[in-house]
């Protein structure tokens, strides 16, 4: 199952050309998965913060197709590629745009732990499955 969340660029995302200058695809990656985690997981990520868990990012990798400009409504699309003990990889894209991959680790008491049961159920609900084809 993919999660899907539309982000228009803004005038603050971009350079002087009017193009999205790269950081700021890493800020509305962070956005994606922060609406995942409250939409999809029911886990806001300030009810994380108020019991001083986080799940931050130790791995980030992207792959830039073409240009996004000012105005556009990009459609990101989130899928969970790989599940570990204590640790979620996504990948992260806008067809056609770009491609990210991130790891994310839940670390409760801002140390690293297994995810709970039903936090791994919801995420294995995304996992990304090999077509049958």
């Amino acid at each position: 199952m993919t999660y899907r969340r539309q982000i228009r660029v803004e005038f603050n995302h971009c350079d002087p050309a009017g193009i999205v200058f790269y950081p700021r695809y890493f800020e509305m990656t962070n956005s994606l998965c922060e609406n995942f985690f409250r939409d999809e997981l029911g886990l806001p990520y300030e009810a994380m913060m108020a019991e001083n868990t986080g799940v931050p990012t130790v791995r980030l990798e992207a792959e830039f197709k073409a240009p996004s400009r000012l105005g556009e409504l990009l459609t990101w699309v989130l899928v969970v590629e790989r599940i570990g003990g204590s640790s979620v990889t996504f990948r992260a894209e806008v067809p056609g745009r770009l491609t990210i991959r991130l790891t994310l680790v839940y670390a409760p008491n801002l140390k690293p732990a297994p995810w709970t049961a039903p936090l791994r159920a919801a995420l294995a609900a995304h996992l990304e499955t090999p077509d049958a084809t």
